[in-house]
């Protein structure tokens, strides 16, 4: 029980880094790569913590994988609803 409630405090403590991270890169004026890097490196980090920050604290590793699956492809299929509806709320406004 220990070891599974451990996995996801470290896996929210990685984002969090990850997150950091991305900032420091971003804020960075000399190097424009650091500055793609840190700006890949903070979406990846927004869209996991998404989903990290909703799972149980208690969640064994696999499930806890399972859950980031099943959270991701929500936000995917929101992602993509919300691109294929452009064309349609742009003629609304006509």
């Amino acid at each position: 029980m220990k070891n599974s409630h451990a996995f996801a405090e470290r896996l929210e403590i990685t984002l969090i880094l990850c997150l950091v991270t991305g900032f420091v890169l971003i804020a960075q004026r000399y190097n424009l790569m650091f500055y793609k890097v840190g700006l890949s490196v903070l979406v990846v980090s927004t869209l996991l913590q998404i989903a990290v920050g909703n799972l149980r604290k208690d969640a064994s590793p696999l499930g806890a994988l399972f859950f980031i699956g099943k959270v991701l492809v929500v936000i995917a299929c929101i992602f993509t609803a919300g691109i294929l509806l452009v064309p349609t709320f742009a003629q609304l406004g006509r």
